[in-house]
């Protein structure tokens, strides 16, 4: 709608637009966090917890809402037929920009729990945001350095009690736990400094995907193995606010979580650790692969785009 508007133009009035709606929640989504802190009833406490995630779909709702204002994006997406939003479900997704988040975000929302995922403790400083995420219960963890473990060694494993704690707040309303395996944005310079045996992708890490599924085993029986390609070229968030993106293809696969990789202790258990990497690592081969069938097919397309100007006198 707004996009023969100039691309600087479009950014900030979506950026405004999004701030604006963020502003407009975020009074209710602090008091609703309050009220469960001042009455600490359990029935009470779950109410508003079912009441702040609706209100939280609504603000992404309108986020996806304002971005489709300013945008040309073509979307392929596949897989979402058979989302539900009464069951638990363990989010992997491959990350390469901040865009991947509202687009998860975007092609998720109302069809499966409310997306949560682990972040940073620092990040609960940011304006605004952070207050949001705190009360909608996202998880906090404090990431330690091998160097800081050393001289502290008694801090080692806090940052999993942390998931353990999380996790039991997960278990009493439907949740969909985003973690992106890989750890950070995939850029070429990180793909050649861990010499990734994966051409499209880092090496994943292992520990807070399988203590998620450790301390949930009992809800979460599925996996969305999410797979985002964006065929040409990785957007900023800001290229997004744009309209600069102009194509996305979102892959979603429902895969079978083994009974056998669910309620285990991935720190003290060596052969589950072995099984549960041996998993993930099928799964990464895979994603990997469907990747380098995006680019086939993408390339496909645009040489048969190309070819009949080249046929033109």
């Amino acid at each position: 709608m707004l996009n023969f508007l100039p691309y600087w133009l479009r950014g900030t009035l979506a950026l405004l637009l999004v701030i604006t709606n963020t502003f407009f929640w975020f009074p209710l989504l602090l008091l609703g966090a309050l009220l469960k802190i001042v009455i600490p009833v359990h029935f009470v406490r779950k109410v508003m917890t079912l009441l702040l995630i609706n209100i939280a779909n609504v603000w992404i709702s309108g986020n996806s809402l304002i971005l489709a204002l300013t945008e040309r994006t073509n979307w392929v997406i596949t897989g979402t037929e058979n989302l539900v939003k009464d069951d638990w479900y363990f989010v992997n997704c491959n990350h390469q920009s901040w865009s991947d988040i509202p687009i998860v975000q975007k092609v998720m929302n109302r069809k499966t729990p409310m997306l949560k995922f682990f972040l940073k403790q620092e990040l609960i400083w940011v304006p605004i945001m952070g207050i949001c995420w705190w009360a909608l219960d996202f998880p906090f963890m404090k990431r330690f350095s091998p160097e800081y473990l050393k001289k502290h060694p008694d801090m080692r494993g806090k940052d999993l009690e942390t998931t353990r704690k999380a996790c039991e707040k997960f278990k009493t309303t439907p949740v969909a736990v985003l973690n992106f395996l890989e750890g950070t944005r995939f850029t070429p310079e990180k793909h050649d400094k861990q010499q990734s045996p994966y051409t499209n992708l880092l090496k994943p890490k292992y520990g807070g995907a399988a203590f998620v599924l450790g301390s949930m085993g009992e809800q979460m029986h599925t996996m969305l193995d999410i797979t985002i390609y964006y065929p040409d070229s990785t957007p900023g968030f800001w290229d997004l606010l744009c309209g600069k993106v102009k194509n996305v293809v979102v892959d979603i696969r429902k895969v079978n979580i083994p009974s056998t990789l669910r309620g285990k202790d991935y720190a003290q258990d060596e052969a589950f650790k072995a099984e549960f990497k041996d998993w993930i690592n099928t799964v990464w081969q895979d994603k990997d692969d469907l990747i380098e069938q995006f680019k086939i097919t993408h390339q496909k397309a645009s040489n048969q785009s190309i070819t009949p100007a080249l046929e033109q006198p």
